[in-house]
């Protein structure tokens, strides 16, 4: 769950925004997925006027972004940038000051890979090193892959471990989109979907579908819509409480501190679906331009000094 922390100051602007019906129902309408005004006016049944000045007002307070859409010409597509709001009112001097660092991986830019078929990487305008032969990760040419697939295995992704020496790291989290993967594709196709941190397991999150058949916002035309098309953003985090799939604590065991990021050089975020897996269902990973989502694989790491 992707969360903005406010502190008593920052927070005014943000809740003059919010002050408002037709505001907190476009942000609710881009919870489900990104929209254009033209469908958000519509949706609501506003003005095409009136809607585009409170989608700038939520841009203006950077609660939403909005981007050109590639391969259709001008038309803007809005997308909402946070789940929930946290808005702090102790006094700020008696608060602990938090520093992320931020790094957003390229899909193809994985380390290393065990895949079975049915695999494939695909780039912006074609398959990269053929289809359904796991031998093409290993080629040159992956790392523009925009979607990756393959039914069991496993990518591995190591961060470039920014923590400053001598500080210690708070909380850790990871966002991806991600589905099943099924032939062509297929609503009804669960696969257990699991990640590992430097090596600890996580968390597994059971997709529920192959999404297709409504083409994604960044997806390119060639790609035909009988093929999978998005996926759904997921989120892990570890603090010193667990692991978190969703906000939801799933697993205790696992903390920020037996990571160990301060003893490493990289970070290691590993993502894949297990031979033994209940559900087999493969996984599809998406890039910066496919899917819904205009990112890779986002890691935060956070720290926390008086």
């Amino acid at each position: 769950m992707r969360t903005l922390e406010l502190n008593f100051e920052e927070s005014i602007e943000v809740c003059k925004a919010l002050a408002n019906k037709h505001r907190m129902a476009i942000l609710r309408l881009l919870s489900e997925r990104p929209h254009n005004v033209n469908e958000l006016s519509e949706r609501l049944g506003l003005p095409f006027s009136t809607t585009a000045v409170n989608v700038k007002k939520l841009e203006d307070v950077d609660l939403i972004t909005t981007e050109l859409l590639p391969g259709r010409g001008t038309q803007k597509i809005n997308t909402k940038k946070y789940d929930q709001i946290i808005i702090d009112i102790a006094p700020q001097e008696t608060k602990e000051i938090e520093e992320t660092i931020i790094y957003d991986m390229p899909i193809g830019h994985f380390s290393d890979s065990s895949v079975e078929p049915s695999c494939g990487l695909v780039g912006e305008s074609d398959y990269i090193n053929g289809h359904d032969d796991p031998r093409a990760f290993y080629e040159v040419g992956r790392d523009e892959a925009q979607l990756i697939f393959f039914k069991t295995g496993y990518l591995e992704y190591r961060f470039p471990n920014r923590l400053p020496r001598g500080e210690k790291a708070d909380q850790i989290k990871f966002s991806a989109e991600v589905c099943s993967e099924a032939p062509l594709f297929k609503l009804d196709w669960p696969s257990d979907i699991t990640v590992w941190i430097n090596g600890h397991e996580i968390a597994t999150w059971t997709s529920p579908s192959d999404f297709g058949g409504e083409r994604g916002f960044l997806t390119p035309k060639w790609w035909m819509t009988n093929h999978t098309q998005y996926g759904l953003l997921k989120n892990w985090r570890v603090n010193k409480d667990g692991c978190y799939l969703d906000d939801k604590l799933v697993n205790s065991n696992c903390t920020i501190d037996s990571l160990k990021i301060a003893d490493n050089p990289y970070i290691s975020f590993k993502i894949g679906v297990k031979e033994d897996a209940v559900n087999v269902g493969g996984i599809n990973l998406f890039g910066h331009k496919f899917g819904n989502y205009r990112q890779g694989i986002v890691m935060r790491l956070l720290t926390e000094h008086k």
